[in-house]
């Protein structure tokens, strides 16, 4: 997985979304449990292909292959948080989205605190079997 600086990120991504860190997200550690790391990575992914793609899921859905994550630093009850999103592969029914959590710790430093590198694949909504990626959909995921 590439590792990114935060000047790439603010760079080279042309997407982001905020995330709330609810109080039900910390754990005993003190900090964001690493499983709720994935519904933030998901509500960006939905945010993406809703926001950019104007992907209708209804008719052509997509499931998560794959998803791989490195953590970097904890997240914090009252640090703030974005997600960014780019699509930096695309195949015939898949496509590979990079997602980064940037954001600002509560002593104000600005922190990428994982990344993750996700494999989607669109499916029918009808049979659940993989389909080619729709031309629209493709066009506007290169598009970034």
């Amino acid at each position: 997985m590439k590792k990114y600086s935060i000047e790439d990120v603010r760079s080279s991504f042309s997407f982001s979304v905020p995330v709330q860190i609810r109080f039900s997200d910390i754990d005993g550690y003190m900090h964001v449990n690493n499983g709720v790391y994935f519904n933030y990575y998901e509500h960006a992914r939905a945010a993406y292909l809703n926001q950019v793609c104007e992907w209708d899921i209804m008719k052509t859905g997509t499931v998560v292959a794959n998803i791989s994550i490195d953590y970097m630093v904890p997240v914090h009850l009252m640090d703030s948080l974005e997600v960014y999103v780019k699509c930096t592969h695309l195949g015939n029914t898949s496509f590979v989205l990079e997602q980064v959590l940037l954001g600002i710790t509560e002593k104000g430093a600005a922190k990428i605190f994982s990344q993750a590198i996700v494999t989607m694949v669109s499916v029918d909504m009808q049979t659940m079997k993989p389909v080619p990626v729709p031309a629209h959909y493709a066009l506007k995921l290169l598009a970034e």
